[in-house]
């Protein structure tokens, strides 16, 4: 491959040396790496608040990316080109002079990308030390990690931070599960494909749910958790975006503002949750001392940097509904939580019945048709139909129908922080987040937190390795469903 044809950019990474870095943006920089190889002058700026030296940065990078990356994908020639790509340098983020370390790092001629990720109370300290040194450029591009902001005021004091030295042009707000292939595939199926689209209406879905669970719990993360908790974390960005992908309508064309027009409109079309409505509609909880694959978990207020007291939740459920024409009386059940059996990602539509069963088996020991479609820990897409037992008589049977891309080919699917990247570096902002959207979000998530917080009354308690508290069956048993039991793997 020529030169002239690699990446070429300069990636400055505030909170370089921190978990998510380590863990995440620089693996999936060193594999973007081996499939989009960099031009000779693109560098990486890991930047902390202390920087060892740049022998100790490689050596801790390479045992991540040993630690953290499948084994066929680690070789000691790309690690060895990779590394020459790699800065470490120590900036204090509220003293714009410790940033002129920056100057002699940074090229002209390329887009200069600077990804915060950090706590998001320093992004306006971050981006007023870059724009009065003139690091901010036509081509800058700037990624925010989330949670942006705590609430709707917050968010929007943020979005004016940042546009005091970016254009929402240049602001990519970035929601990992976006990047996923699975995610991306959705559309593919929902809108290339007749059968999908003219079935996707409240006419043949019952209900829709929607899973992201863990089996770790707060970690290190005690004090970031006791000011987030898993509204914040997880439901405001993740789960909405998701849900926002599976109800769209089709937007005109595949530009980046026409899908996210879309999106938004689901936005606007939620019911709101009110008063009496959320706690008829929302569970909220908090992990208690049990077991997880045989080990003993503690709770929630026995992690380090959790207030005694604490009510910050570690698991939500919602019943959610879209008043629009396509989604009139379809719920939206949502759920997630840290502590739960297993880790995953689920999205599970749930067509309705047929009117009229002919068949000798009984229809109680099936399910109704499904569309199950996993963005972790494996990324797949199934089809569940009714299909006859061979063998004599009319024996009805649940059918599985692979509809993975990935099962018809050995390539290796790109990983949504790598995916993202990529799209940040090529300035494509299909897969990002905009502004109003961020603050739709907000104003629909602001009224349970005000009454969450308004409250003395706890969370319901829920022991480790289980999948919630009571209130979570009861939510959907109310409605005579059931949350889907493939979750629990």
């Amino acid at each position: 491959m020529k030169e002239s044809s690699n990446l070429l950019f300069d990636l400055v990474l505030f909170g370089g040396t921190g978990d998510l870095s380590m863990r995440k943006l620089l693996p999936a920089l060193y594999q973007l790496y081996r499939t989009h190889p960099f031009h000779s002058s693109s560098r990486i700026i890991a930047v902390g608040r202390t920087a060892p030296s740049k022998e100790a940065f490689l050596h801790r990078v390479q045992d991540k990316l040993e630690q953290h990356l499948p084994e066929d994908s680690w070789d000691t020639v790309s690690w060895q080109q990779f590394a020459k790509h790699l800065n470490c340098i120590s900036i204090e983020a509220d003293k714009t002079e410790s940033y002129r370390g920056l100057i002699p790092l940074l090229s002209e001629d390329r887009p200069r990308v600077f990804y915060f990720s950090t706590h998001s109370s320093l992004y306006g300290a971050i981006a007023s030390s870059l724009g009065a040194l003139g690091l901010i450029t036509a081509e800058a591009r700037v990624v925010l990690e989330k949670p942006i902001g705590r609430d709707l005021d917050t968010a929007r004091q943020l979005s004016g931070q940042m546009s005091n030295y970016f254009t929402e042009s240049q602001i990519y707000r970035i929601d990992h599960y976006l990047g996923k292939e699975t995610v991306q595939n959705l559309l593919v199926l929902r809108f290339a494909n007749p059968l999908f689209e003219s079935l996707w209406n409240h006419h043949y879905i019952d209900h829709i749910q929607i899973t992201i669970s863990e089996t770790i719990g707060v970690e290190s993360r005690g004090e970031f958790y006791e000011e987030t908790g898993a509204l914040r974390d997880i439901v405001q960005n993740h789960l909405l975006q998701l849900l926002c992908i599976l109800a769209m309508e089709p937007p005109p064309n595949i530009e980046p503002d026409r899908i996210r027009d879309e999106k938004l409109k689901v936005l606007y079309a939620l019911q709101p949750l009110l008063g009496d409505g959320i706690s008829r509609y929302v569970v909220r909880g908090q992990y208690t001392t049990g077991t997880i694959n045989g080990k003993t978990c503690a709770g929630y207020i026995e992690e380090d940097g959790v207030a005694e007291h604490s009510t910050i939740e570690t698991f939500v459920a919602m019943k959610v509904m879209i008043e629009n024409m396509r989604w009139s009386g379809v719920p939206f059940y949502l759920r997630t939580g840290k502590r739960l059996p297993s880790r995953s990602c689920e999205i599970v539509v749930h067509f309705k019945e047929i009117p009229h069963w002919i068949f000798e088996t009984p229809r109680g020991q099936l399910m109704s048709n499904q569309l199950v479609i996993t963005l972790q820990p494996d990324e797949s897409i199934t089809l569940r139909l009714c299909g006859k037992r061979l063998g004599p008589g009319m024996d009805v049977r649940t059918v599985d129908l692979n509809l993975n891309p990935k099962s018809r080919g050995n390539k290796r699917s790109a990983d949504a922080y790598e995916r993202l990247l990529l799209d940040v570096i090529k300035g494509d902002q299909t897969l990002f987040v905009r502004q109003d959207e961020l603050e739709q979000a907000w104003h629909w998530i602001d009224p349970i937190l005000a009454d969450w917080e308004s409250t003395s009354s706890p969370p319901e308690y829920y022991s480790c390795g289980s999948w919630g508290p009571a209130g979570s069956t009861l939510l959907l048993a109310k409605d005579g469903r059931l949350w889907h039991e493939g979750a629990s793997g």
